[in-house]
């Protein structure tokens, strides 16, 4: 099996990439590449290379809001135990 799984791995190379998307997404990607007379790979590579760095961003102002809303958690809990006491 694993000479098999070495066969194919030569045969597609490292840089395959196998998703499932839905009907919907599928539809959209097609729908896209018939008006600008492209491929539906050449979409799927674009959308990809256009949202990785959206999707790193939208992660790290993701990141930056959790760890200012923990900070500001912590300060009205200690405002909140000085006034108690």
């Amino acid at each position: 099996m694993k000479e098999n799984q070495k066969e194919i791995k030569k045969l597609r190379g490292e840089h395959c990439l196998n998703i499932f998307v839905s009907y919907e997404l599928k539809e959209q990607l097609k729908t896209l590449a018939k008006k600008y007379d492209r491929t539906t790979s050449d979409m799927v590579r674009a959308v990809l290379k256009i949202g990785i760095p959206m999707m790193e961003g939208l992660s790290e102002a993701e990141e930056i809001m959790v760890k200012e809303y923990i900070s500001l958690f912590r300060k009205l809990r200690k405002v909140k135990s000085l006034k108690d006491l």
